[in-house]
């Protein structure tokens, strides 16, 4: 039987950055509803946001900016990608001021909100933008440098000491697996029956 493989082996290095955005912008809409007077959960939150947002940071200009640099020979790309890269440092320096900050501050959440803010306006700009043009260069092997990411995120994560990637990697391990496995219960069963069909 062949194993069933991890989400994370197919992706190629846009897949990742997408898997990023969402799982961040899931983290976003998270804090939204909590109740600002639990400043355990909100600092609990804030912090593996900030753990997501710094590893996927670092993924980007250590890997896929320049990437993606040595394919273009466009001015305006050149220009998309310094753009995106000032707007790293920005998020750079909101992520340490908030981690700086006790979370009963009164403006902890502001600083929060307003970092939030400011990726998406990073995202959409990538998704709509940026990806798009990547995905058309022929010369760039998004797969291997996916695999390339993948294993510096390894790294990261556990330098940071976050852990969410790997529980949700497992979880997603854990659904293919059972999937896969339902697949051949009902494959079992139907083949069961037409035996029964046949011996009547």
């Amino acid at each position: 039987m062949t194993k069933a493989r991890s989400k994370s082996e197919e992706q190629n290095a846009i897949d990742m950055l997408l898997e990023d955005h969402k799982k961040v912008q899931k983290m976003f809409k998270d804090f939204e509803k909590l109740d600002r007077e639990d400043t355990e959960a909100c600092q609990e939150l804030v912090s593996t946001a900030c753990t997501a947002l710094k590893v996927h940071s670092m993924l980007e200009k250590e890997l896929f900016y320049p990437a993606v640099r040595d394919q273009v020979d466009k001015e305006e790309d050149e220009d998309m990608l310094n753009e995106a890269e000032v707007e790293h440092q920005t998020v750079d320096q909101l992520i340490e001021t908030i981690e700086g900050m006790d979370p009963g501050d009164a403006m902890y959440a502001a600083h929060f909100t307003v970092l939030s803010e400011y990726v998406k306006h990073h995202v959409q700009e990538e998704e709509k933008e940026m990806f798009p043009r990547v995905k058309k260069l022929k010369s760039l092997d998004l797969e291997a440098l996916g695999e390339e990411m993948k294993a510096r995120k390894q790294e990261l994560m556990a330098e940071f000491g976050g852990e969410e990637d790997a529980e949700l990697q497992e979880v997603d391990e854990d659904e293919e697996a059972s999937d896969s496995a339902e697949e051949e219960e009902t494959g079992a069963e139907k083949g069961s029956g037409r035996q029964s069909r046949t011996r009547r």
